[in-house]
């Protein structure tokens, strides 16, 4: 096989790996359901999704990990402020107003 022809297989062989599961969900609509500990366990993906994205950028700054940092201060001031009432602005303002104050004590 040629270098151009494994080069057309691979990418028609990502492109199926990545359509097929979307699409299945498509086309077998409900005639096919999930188990139902597939379907509690897909119930925390967007919590961990997001989780995979924030905690690395929370946590590393500058290449290393540092573990005191007005992030991860903000961080905790924003979840603290969403555990403690309910309202949707209240953890951006507190988690803003920490990770700005902190930035300017310490002088970043």
């Amino acid at each position: 096989m040629t270098y151009d022809a494994s080069l057309w297989l691979i990418f028609i062989l990502i492109a199926l790996a990545t359509t097929l599961p979307r699409a299945s969900f498509i086309v077998l609509g409900n005639r096919v359901a999930l188990p139902s500990v597939l379907q509690r366990a897909l119930r925390y993906a967007p919590a961990a999704a997001l989780a995979a994205i924030v905690v690395p950028d929370v946590l590393v700054v500058g290449g290393v990990v540092e573990v005191f940092n007005p992030k991860l201060a903000a961080a905790i001031a924003a979840v603290a402020a969403a555990l403690a009432w309910r309202n949707p602005w209240l953890p951006f303002i507190a988690g803003m107003a920490v990770l700005l104050g902190l930035r300017y004590l310490l002088g970043g």
